[in-house]
């Protein structure tokens, strides 16, 4: 299948005073469209600091990021919104919803700033809601939603503007259990739909439903694990 990302000896130094901080080094791999990918590593491993960079939120200070064929770093500020806006769906441990508006409208946002009209924004957005379960639930508001329908927005949110990437960073972090075990069935549906799917996690169970694992210690890949998926 086709590469959907390439990534090349990619690094990112911080300078604070004099010192300067390795969080990533010479860090090399390819995703193929389709994939269902985690990363996992110790805090400060270089874990949010990779996403960050795959989610055109930062720049490398070394290397290279393509993603669908274009190179991140020769793109202007415009061009890194609209591949943020269009081609990547970003799912947090934290679910980052305003808080005053409904579950409908914090779903819409995205295609607000496409450009789409307001009767496509308010079909695609309750389509969205209804493929995660969440039909009965648009007119809520974050506070009347449990934790896991909070994140199932986020996810119907991340999606809308079908993505070609999705960069989720612990998204079962903040649930119990039983919470998490639904949002991790979700993310397998994703997967087996044929979405491309990068995950940081802590959860071992969850890291060994994808197909690759990616280990970071010290800003660097120490070691690939190939799952079943």
């Amino acid at each position: 299948m086709s590469a959907i990302i390439e990534v090349q000896g990619l690094g990112k130094t911080y300078e604070v005073g004099s010192e300067k901080i390795h969080a990533l080094r010479n860090i090399s791999f390819t995703v193929r469209r389709g994939e269902f990918i985690a990363i996992m590593g110790q805090s400060g491993s270089g874990k949010s600091t990779l996403m960050n960079l795959l989610g055109c939120l930062d720049t490398p200070s070394e290397g290279t990021y393509s993603i669908n064929g274009r190179e991140v770093s020769s793109l202007s500020e415009d061009e890194l919104a609209h591949i943020r806006n269009q081609e990547i769906g970003f799912i947090f441990q934290v679910f980052h919803l305003l808080p005053r508006s409904t579950a409908l409208h914090n779903v819409e946002l995205p295609l607000i700033y496409s450009g789409m009209s307001k009767a496509g924004r308010l079909e695609t957005a309750r389509g969205a809601l209804q493929a995660v379960d969440l039909g009965d639930r648009m007119a809520h508001r974050p506070n009347e939603l449990s934790g896991g329908q909070r994140q199932r927005v986020a996810i119907a949110r991340a999606l809308v503007n079908k993505p070609s990437l999705i960069l989720a960073d612990e998204p079962t972090g903040n649930l119990d259990s039983k919470t998490g075990d639904e949002i991790v069935a979700i993310f397998q549906g994703l997967h087996r739909q044929g979405h491309t799917i990068i995950m940081v996690t802590h959860n071992q169970e969850l890291a060994d439903l994808t197909e690759r694992i990616f280990y970071l210690k010290d800003g660097e890949i120490v070691r690939e694990e190939k799952r079943g998926g």
